[in-house]
């Protein structure tokens, strides 16, 4: 009985001692110092001013970043736009050259068949014309013989042009009459002489193709008092002469006149009885080319 008594005791000790401490804990802290308190109270104000103004910071520096952001997008769009409308405006324009493009080739390809066919018309024409017309191609000679091209002039094969006219200086001899038949059947007469470039023309031709020889003109006496003709019957009065000797009109023999090339063409005219054999100036308007 006595050792539970004491057991009791101490128990009841530390009970009050525990006691002690828990109240002791609680007297500090509500009769804590006024200072002490208001000083942590203060510091916890600051503190949350202190957060609050990063956080205000922090929210200005996201919405002006937001603001940028948007800006940004704005021109992004608005040049997306741009390049868009750009894009079509291109489309469009390569879509009307297209167009273009396709009705002037086949405006082109009608064209180039229309001139074929008239070139095809045109070439059968030309093919049945010198068929009809052999003599034509004294002044169009085929050229290439592989395409037939012709090479037309205002002067037949082996004719001369000078001025108006086509000249021919044969190789053959005959008297003048017979000279006058062959140029005549030719299509043209023995060569007058109207100016003084065509006697000075006549006269160096005859110097570089005859050596000497000399060539019938259409010289001759008409007989009585007529004197000098030409072969189409005009006078040689009214035109220039180039007469070596001036030739005796009481001179009652058929006199006709020649070409001789000599030093000064204008003296080379001589007579000559009509029946002398030489060689003949054929002369013939040229053909207009048109």
């Amino acid at each position: 009985m006595k050792v539970n008594n004491g057991s009791s005791l101490l128990e009841e000790q530390q009970e009050t001692s525990t006691d002690k401490k828990t109240i002791s804990w609680l007297l500090k802290i509500f009769f804590k110092p006024r200072g002490g308190a208001e000083a942590e109270v203060s510091a916890t104000i600051s503190t949350h001013q202190q957060i609050k103004a990063k956080l205000s910071a922090c929210l200005d520096s996201i919405r002006g970043g937001s603001g940028r952001y948007r800006q940004l997008t704005h021109y992004l769009a608005l040049l997306v736009f741009l390049l868009v409308i750009i894009a079509l405006l291109q489309t469009l324009c390569l879509v009307q050259i297209s167009l273009v493009f396709q009705s002037q080739s086949s405006l082109q390809e009608a064209k180039v068949t229309d001139l074929t066919s008239r070139l095809e018309k045109l070439r059968w024409s030309y093919e049945l014309l010198f068929s009809q017309y052999p003599a034509l191609n004294q002044h169009c000679p085929v050229s290439n013989s592989t395409t037939g091209e012709r090479v037309c002039t205002p002067c037949p094969a082996n004719w001369t042009a000078q001025g108006e006219k086509c000249f021919l200086f044969s190789r053959d001899r005959s008297d003048w009459i017979s000279s006058q038949y062959r140029c005549m059947a030719l299509g043209g007469a023995v060569a007058t002489v109207r100016t003084e470039e065509e006697q000075m023309f006549l006269w160096k031709e005859a110097q570089s193709l005859s050596q000497g020889d000399s060539y019938w003109l259409g010289l001759r006496t008409g007989g009585g008092d007529e004197g000098w003709q030409w072969s189409d019957g005009s006078r040689v009065e009214k035109g220039p002469e180039f007469w070596l000797h001036v030739p005796d009109n009481t001179d009652s023999r058929q006199l006709c006149g020649r070409l001789t090339p000599l030093d000064d063409y204008r003296r080379s005219w001589i007579t000559s009885t009509c029946s002398t054999r030489l060689r003949r100036i054929c002369e013939r308007r040229q053909a207009a080319l048109q």
